[in-house]
C-alpha cells in the first residue's frame, strides 16, 4: 500500500460494462464510507487510444494508456483492477502481483482451471509479502444476500437440505444478434455457465457455507452460428452490415446441473441466456429443517423468510425489507425504506477490498475461493460431455493437505 497519506492509487484495465461499474464504485466509496485509506483513480487502460481517452474523461480517471504493462509496472500504481475478458486475466494478474500490486480481478477468475491454479498460486506467494488479491463476485455484497448468509450461519434455517438457484437472461435470443466476445470460448472460456452460472455457484456456496462436491450436468448451444459484429459495448452489439459474414458460437447458451454440497444439501442450478423475457433474473432459495429463505435480484432490497419454529397458526413467508441501518452495509446510505440498486454492490465490494488492503487482512473471495468456483465450472463441463456424475477436483490447499 502507498505510504502517501494512506492513499491507494488505482489503475484499471478495461473500460466497458464492468469498467463503468467499477469506476462508479471507486468514485463513490470514500464519499460514502469512512475508510482507513483514500482511493485515487490514477490510470485506466484500453486497447483503443481514442476510446480509452474518452472513457477516462467520462468515468473520472486522471490518466489513460493503451499498454497494460506500463500500468502494472508503474511506481504510481498500488492497486490493479482487472475488468477485461477472461483470456487476459491470468497474464495481467500474475504480472501485477509480481510487481507488488494489490489485485482485484473480475469473475470468473480465468478461462481454464490451469490458469486459475497459476493465479491462486501467485496470490499465495504475493500474500507473504503483504500483497492482497480478491475476485469480484459482487452479488455477495448485496445487503440482502449478506443477511441471508447471516440467517444461515446463525442457525435460523437449521440443517440445510435444499439449494435451488437460477440465473436467467435473454439478450441473445435473437439468432441475428452478433458474435460478440462473450460467445467465443477463446475469449470468454464458457458461455452462460461461466458468465452467470459462476455467480450463483459462488453466491450459494457463500450463503450456505457449503462447497459443491459433485455435479451431473447438461449444456446446450441453441444458435451455433451468428453474424460477425461491426461493433459492441457491454451486452449490446451491431452486426456486420453486409449480413453475410458468419462465425461459429463456441460456448454454451445454457447450462443446468444437479449438485451435492459437502454439508449434505442437494442443489439444482440453471444458467441461461435464452430465457425469453428474463432480463437479469437471479433467484436463490434455501430450504432447511427450521425454515427457508429466498432472494430475488429483481427485488434486491428484500428477503422472504419462513420460520418453521413459529406456532402453526402464525407460519408463512415474511417479507423483510433490507434497508435498516442494522442491515449489512446499509448504515452509510439512506433512511430506512429508501432502497439501493445494482451499482451499490460494487461500492460495497470496493469498501471491503480497500479496508482489507489498508488493514493488512485477507479480502474475500480470495483467488483460492475463485479457483474453487472454477473447479466447479470445469466439473460441469466435463459432466455434460460425459453425461455422467462428475466429482469436483480439489483446490491447491486441499492437494497440499
Amino acid at each position: 500500500m502507498s505510504t502517501h497519506d494512506n492513499l491507494l492509487r488505482v489503475g484499471m484495465v478495461g473500460y466497458a460494462f464492468m469498467g463503468a461499474a467499477h469506476s462508479q464504485a471507486w468514485r463513490t466509496v470514500n464519499r460514502v464510507y469512512d475508510l482507513p485509506a483514500r482511493v485515487r483513480m490514477a490510470l485506466i487502460c484500453g486497447r483503443d487510444g481514442g476510446k480509452v481517452a474518452e472513457a477516462a474523461d467520462r468515468l473520472g480517471w486522471e490518466g489513460h494508456t493503451t499498454d497494460w504493462r506500463r500500468l502494472v509496472e508503474s511506481d504510481e500504481i498500488d492497486v490493479v483492477d482487472i475488468c477485461t475478458p477472461g483470456d487476459s486475466h491470468c497474464e495481467i494478474a500474475i504480472a501485477a502481483l509480481a510487481a507488488g500490486k494489490h489485485v482485484l480481478c473480475e469473475k470468473p477468475l480465468a478461462n481454464t482451471v490451469a490458469e486459475a491454479r497459476e493465479m491462486a498460486a501467485a496470490a499465495a506467494r504475493a500474500r507473504t509479502a503483504g500483497v492482497r488479491a480478491m475476485c469480484g463476485f459482487n452479488y455477495r455484497r448485496v445487503p440482502a444476500v449478506t443477511m441471508m448468509r447471516q440467517l444461515v450461519a446463525d442457525g435460523r434455517l437449521g440443517e440445510i437440505r435444499h439449494v435451488r438457484a437460477v440465473y436467467l437472461q435473454d439478450w441473445i435470443v435473437d439468432p441475428q444478434f452478433p458474435l460478440v466476445w462473450r460467445l467465443q470460448k477463446d475469449k470468454a472460456g464458457s458461455g452462460a455457465l461461466g458468465d452467470i452460472g459462476a455467480h450463483i455457484i459462488d453466491l450459494t456456496q457463500y450463503v450456505t457455507g457449503q462447497l459443491i462436491t459433485g455435479v451431473s450436468a447438461a449444456t446446450e448451444t441453441f444458435v451455433k452460428e451468428r453474424p460477425l459484429p461491426a461493433g459492441s459495448s457491454g451486452l449490446a452489439a451491431q452486426a456486420d452490415g453486409n449480413g453475410r459474414a458468419m462465425g461459429q458460437v463456441t460456448v454454451d447458451d445454457a447450462a443446468v446441473f444437479v449438485a451435492r454440497l459437502d454439508g449434505g444439501a442437494l442443489a439444482t442450478y440453471e444458467a441461461s441466456r435464452f430465457a425469453t423475457g428474463r432480463k437479469n433474473a437471479l433467484r436463490v432459495e434455501i430450504n432447511g429443517s427450521l425454515g427457508s429463505v429466498v432472494f430475488d435480484l429483481e427485488r434486491l432490497n428484500e428477503l422472504e423468510f419462513y420460520d418453521a419454529t413459529r406456532p402453526a397458526a402464525e407460519q408463512g413467508f415474511t417479507r423483510i425489507l433490507v434497508t435498516e441501518a442494522e442491515h449489512p452495509y446499509m448504515s452509510a446510505w439512506w433512511p430506512p425504506g429508501h432502497i439501493i440498486g445494482y451499482e451499490h454492490s460494487f461500492t460495497h465490494e470496493m469498501r471491503d477490498f480497500v479496508e482489507a488492503v489498508a488493514t493488512g487482512t485477507d479480502p474475500t473471495p480470495s483467488f483460492a475461493d475463485a479457483l474453487q468456483v472454477q473447479l466447479v465450472l470445469d466439473a460441469v463441463v466435463r459432466s455434460a460431455e460425459l453425461a455422467a456424475w462428475t466429482e469436483v477436483e480439489p483446490t491447491l490447499a486441499e492437494l497440499a493437505a
